[in-house]
């Protein structure tokens, strides 16, 4: 797991620093008062009684830096609970950890149980005690360093505990954390407030071409983290402007954490997904199978002071696309009736990221029940997740969320939804210019030498008489062109005769 980032400085005073305490840089002020407003709306949900600073005291101090390139600080890895007070699980919830392991096991050294629900020793053997005065567990063997080394077995006792756990939840693996700490965590690594320039937004879209001024449009989309409206024809680079991003996102907004689960109303919510959620701590996890070599250095590392919380995964700052396969259903937690927890959805797993409804219109589900269900989390910020028992309880809805549609918008919203969409963008169809670059760029792309004559054939069969370009043709006829010489075993090249017969594969009509 991960070590503790240390907090990179705040940025330093702007020429026209706000009103704050003396001395102190505009930046962190800004900041203060972005985690502040954030913290608000939270206060109110979960009736907590206190503030925590986005920033841990005796952090780094800020170091003055030119307002135009300021960064964020990374958000605060969380530390390991020493105490089973502080993991925000009581002591049957770890328990039932325990029993669970061991049953599936049929023994375990103290160690592979903490590395199992990755606490710390201290906090499990709280509950190895508690297990042992019950006679459900027993002692097997053990070394002379401490419970830590011994090996544990369940009793009859214990076998009879353990099946009445997984009846009642058949979780195994890492301990969840509480909603409160998720919450707290999502409040930091929040994409409001992402410091963004024109210079940093260039860089991430580097790779790609678009019209001139979208990116003056993104911007103060990104630094204000509201919700993004973009519409247009189909193939003009909707989805990837939505990549685009998420790579910007990656690398100004610094990498994130997040829970493997997480718990609330005596229920468990699955939030990591390794086919969504793309870690960056590989190198500082521990092993799935522990070798003897290794043994005294995890050992070590699981009974260290101010360690990080081995529940939660640093990872990129996630991007998910979804499509026409959207559902209401996807956006409610996912219950498993056989193992009696739940998975949390898909704009849930998307806090801290990028959350892209693409081909918005097109879903199985009318857009006004869409928009009616993202009203309330576009506004406020949250969203409320219903158990099977009936039960609500509110979760943060920080991402950035993006609809992206080919249809006319007048047609799929009404004004009460447009009002919460701040940012409107319309992906057009590009001029001449703009597609001969394109076009230059798919060729570099596939080491295709380009001919300026086949781009001509295309404008005077095609684009000239009435059918409008899109961005995403040259990618598409050149594959074709390729796949042509391919069969043909001859050497790929751009002619005037291949790209028209590319051309009538591509824009007969059916």
């Amino acid at each position: 797991m991960p070590d503790p980032l240390p907090p990179e400085s705040p940025s330093g005073p702007s020429s026209k620093s706000g009103p704050g305490r003396s001395g102190e840089p505009a930046g962190e002020v800004r900041q203060e008062r972005q985690i502040e407003q954030l913290l608000d709306v939270y206060t109110q949900l979960f009736q907590a009684a206190y503030r925590e600073p986005a920033q841990p005291t005796g952090s780094t101090p800020a170091v003055p830096r030119s307002p135009r390139h300021d960064t964020r600080p990374a958000p605060t890895a969380p530390v390991a609970p020493q105490t089973l007070a502080q993991c925000g699980l009581s002591l049957m919830q770890v328990c039932d950890l325990i029993l669970k392991q061991l049953y599936l096991q049929g023994a375990a050294l103290g160690v592979d149980l903490a590395r199992q629900s990755r606490l710390p020793f201290n906090v499990i053997d709280e509950g190895l005690l508690f297990l042992k005065e019950e006679k459900c567990i027993e002692v097997s063997a053990g070394d002379l360093i401490g419970r830590v080394s011994y090996r544990f077995n369940l009793t009859d006792l214990g076998r009879a505990r353990a099946r009445e756990s997984f009846e009642q939840c058949r979780y195994v693996g890492p301990a969840p954390v509480p909603l409160e700490d998720y919450v707290r965590q999502c409040m930091q690594q929040a994409v409001t407030g992402t410091d963004c320039h024109p210079e940093s937004l260039l860089e991430a879209f580097k790779d790609l071409i678009i019209r001139p001024g979208v990116l003056d449009e993104l911007g103060p989309a990104v630094c204000s983290g509201k919700s993004i409206f973009v519409y247009g024809p189909p193939g003009n680079g909707k989805t990837m402007i939505a990549k685009g991003l998420g790579r910007f996102l990656n690398r100004n907004g610094g990498e994130i954490y997040v829970p493997y689960a997480i718990h609330s109303e005596n229920s468990i919510v699955t939030v990591f997904d390794p086919t969504i959620h793309t870690a960056t701590d590989n190198d500082d996890l521990l092993g799935t199978v522990m070798q003897e070599g290794q043994a005294t250095g995890e050992r070590s590392r699981l009974l260290q002071a101010n360690a990080p919380d081995l529940r939660w995964r640093r990872i990129k700052r996630p991007v998910v696309i979804t499509g026409g396969e959207l559902t209401l259903d996807m956006l409610d937690l996912r219950y498993n009736t056989t193992a009696n927890f739940y998975q949390a959805p898909l704009h849930i797993k998307a806090n801290g990221g990028v959350f892209l409804i693409d081909d918005f219109g097109r879903q199985i589900v009318s857009p006004r029940d869409l928009l009616n269900r993202w009203i309330l989390p576009l506004e406020e910020r949250i969203d409320y997740m219903t158990l099977a028992t009936g039960k609500k309880f509110a979760v943060p809805f920080e991402q950035l969320i993006i609809f992206s549609t080919n249809l006319d918008p007048r047609e799929l919203v009404d004004e009460a939804f447009l009002r919460r969409i701040r940012h409107k963008i319309a992906i057009g169809t590009p001029d001449k210019g703009l597609f001969t670059e394109i076009f230059q760029l798919a060729c570099r792309l596939r080491a295709i030498p380009f001919n300026q004559e086949a781009l001509d054939y295309l404008y005077s069969a095609y684009y000239d008489k009435g059918k409008p370009p899109r961005s995403s043709d040259p990618r598409d006829l050149l594959e074709i062109v390729q796949s042509i010489c391919r069969f043909r075993n001859q050497e790929v090249a751009l002619t005037e005769n291949l790209i028209a017969e590319a051309a009538l594969k591509f824009f007969c009509q059916i």
